[in-house]
C-alpha cells in the first residue's frame, strides 16, 4: 500500500476567519464549500472569489486546500455545476469532494489532473467498491462511518488509494449521513445541505385513539432523544486508526465556533504528533481528554470503530449547551510590549484571569492587567463584538483565543 509521508489532519472551514484558525492551529489540511454545491448551506461557506482567497492563503501557509462539491445535483444544475467545475480549474485547489457519478464524470472531462476525493456520503464499504471508484479517477475515499478499524484496514492492505476517516465531531443517526428525516419533516433536504437536524429534537410516542397524549418512550426527565447520537472522538485511539492504514483524520464541524476549531484541531494536532513520533509509546494526555471534554458536545463515543455500537452510542440528554470554557477576545495584532488589539467575544474586565490558547503552544496562564478603547481610553470591561486593546503580562499573536480562566480549571 502507497502511504503518504505522514497522517493528514483534515480540519473544517466554514468561513475564511475558520480557515485561517484551522490553519495557524495546526491543520495540514481544510475543506470548505462555496454557497451551492455542498451539504452545509447553513453555513457561511465561500463565494468563489473568497475561494480563491483560501487557495493563496493555504498555499502561503504550505497546507492543502480540498473544495466539497458533494451534493446530489438534478439535471438543470449540470451547466451551473460545470461552469462552477471550470472556475475551480482556474482557481487550482488541492482537491474536489464529490459524492455523485455525474458530477465525478463532469471532473474527469473539464479537471482531468484535478485529484478527486470521494465523499462519505457515497458509503464505500469494500475494497471491492473502493477498487471502482480508483477506476473512475478517486485518489482518496472518506470511508463509510459504519466500518469498523479492522474492516478499513482490510480495505487499506488491498488498494493503493489513500483512505480518510472521521476522527472527532457530529456524526448523523443516518446511514453514511444520507438522511431523509428533514425533507418529510420539513421539506429541507439534508442530502441538498438543507438538513434542519430533527435528529437532535425530543421525541414522544403517540397513539391514534388518544390524539394529543404524548408519552415518553422511556420514563427520562429530559424526554426521549431516539435519533440523537453522539459525537465521536477518537483522541484515545490515534495510533489505531494510524496502525489501520488510514491516510487522513478529518475532523467535522463547519458551523461549529472559532473556538470550538482552535481547541479541536490544537488537541489533536498535538496528539497526533505524539503518536506518529512513537506510535508503539502513545499515551493520552490528561489536557487533551479535558479540552474536548469542555467543548459543546452530545458526549461522546467511538461509534462504529470497536464494533457494532449499543445504547450508549445515543444521547438521552440533549446538546450540553454551556461549555466549561468561554472565550472572550480574540487577538487580532500585537500593537507593543504585552499590549494586543483583539476583537471581544463575551465580555470581558480588567484584571479577568485568562488562559492564552494560542497556536501549536501549549496553553499559558494570564490576567487581563488593563483595557482601552481605540482611542487609548482605559475601560474596566468591553462588551462583545467591540474591539479593544488589552494588556497582559505576555505578548500575544494573531489568532490567539483568550479564555476566561476558571478556578481548578488549569491545563
Amino acid at each position: 500500500m502507497i502511504r503518504p509521508p505522514k497522517v493528514e489532519l483534515l480540519a473544517p472551514a466554514g468561513n475564511f476567519e475558520k480557515l485561517q484558525v484551522a490553519v495557524d492551529y495546526g491543520a495540514d489540511a481544510v475543506y470548505l464549500s462555496d454557497q451551492r454545491f455542498s451539504l452545509r448551506n447553513a453555513a457561511d461557506n465561500f463565494t468563489v472569489e473568497e475561494i480563491a482567497r483560501a487557495a493563496a492563503y493555504t498555499r502561503q501557509n504550505h497546507a492543502r486546500l480540498y473544495v466539497a462539491c458533494n451534493i446530489y445535483p438534478r439535471t438543470a444544475e449540470e451547466d451551473e455545476i460545470a461552469r462552477y467545475l471550470e472556475e475551480l480549474g482556474r482557481i487550482g485547489p488541492d482537491a474536489v469532494i464529490v459524492a455523485d457519478p455525474g458530477i465525478l464524470m463532469m471532473m474527469r472531462d473539464i479537471l482531468p489532473d484535478m485529484p478527486i476525493h470521494l465523499s462519505t456520503q457515497a458509503n464505500t464499504t469494500s475494497r471491492k467498491a473502493a477498487l471502482f471508484w480508483k477506476r473512475q479517477g478517486v485518489t482518496r475515499i472518506n470511508i463509510a462511518r459504519e466500518l469498523s478499524l479492522e474492516e478499513i484496514q482490510e480495505i487499506t492492505s488491498g488498494c493503493d488509494l489513500e483512505i480518510e476517516a472521521f476522527v472527532h465531531g457530529s456524526i448523523c443517526i443516518a446511514y453514511s449521513g444520507r438522511c431523509l428525516l428533514s425533507n418529510f419533516l420539513a421539506g429541507r433536504d439534508g442530502n441538498r445541505g438543507l438538513c434542519c437536524h430533527p435528529c437532535r429534537s425530543r421525541y414522544f410516542l403517540s397513539e391514534e385513539h388518544r390524539p394529543g397524549q404524548y408519552l415518553p418512550v422511556e420514563e427520562t426527565e429530559r424526554g426521549t432523544f431516539v435519533f440523537n447520537s453522539r459525537d465521536l472522538c477518537m483522541v484515545d485511539h490515534l495510533d489505531k486508526m494510524i496502525g489501520a492504514g488510514i491516510a487522513a483524520l478529518k475532523i467535522e464541524g463547519r458551523m461549529k465556533s472559532i473556538h470550538y476549531l482552535a481547541a479541536v484541531v490544537h488537541t489533536y494536532r498535538e496528539a497526533l504528533d505524539a503518536c506518529c513520533s512513537n506510535p508503539g509509546e502513545f499515551q493520552v494526555k490528561s489536557r487533551w481528554k479535558h479540552t474536548l471534554a469542555s467543548l459543546t458536545s452530545r458526549g461522546y463515543s467511538t461509534h462504529f470503530y470497536f464494533g457494532k455500537p449499543g445504547p450508549e452510542a445515543v444521547c438521552n440528554a440533549g446538546i450540553n449547551p454551556q461549555p466549561e470554557i468561554v472565550v472572550i477576545a480574540k487577538v487580532l495584532r500585537q500593537t507593543g510590549p504585552g499590549q494586543c488589539l483583539v476583537q471581544v467575544k463575551n465580555k470581558l474586565f480588567s484584571h479577568d484571569p485568562v488562559e492564552i490558547l494560542s497556536p501549536r503552544q501549549p496553553i499559558r496562564f494570564d490576567t487581563i492587567l488593563q483595557i482601552n478603547d481605540t482611542d487609548g481610553a482605559p475601560l474596566d470591561f468591553a462588551q462583545p463584538n467591540t474591539v479593544v486593546t488589552v494588556t497582559l503580562s505576555q505578548n500575544g499573536h494573531p489568532n490567539d483565543l483568550i479564555r476566561r480562566a476558571k478556578p481548578g480549571h488549569g491545563i
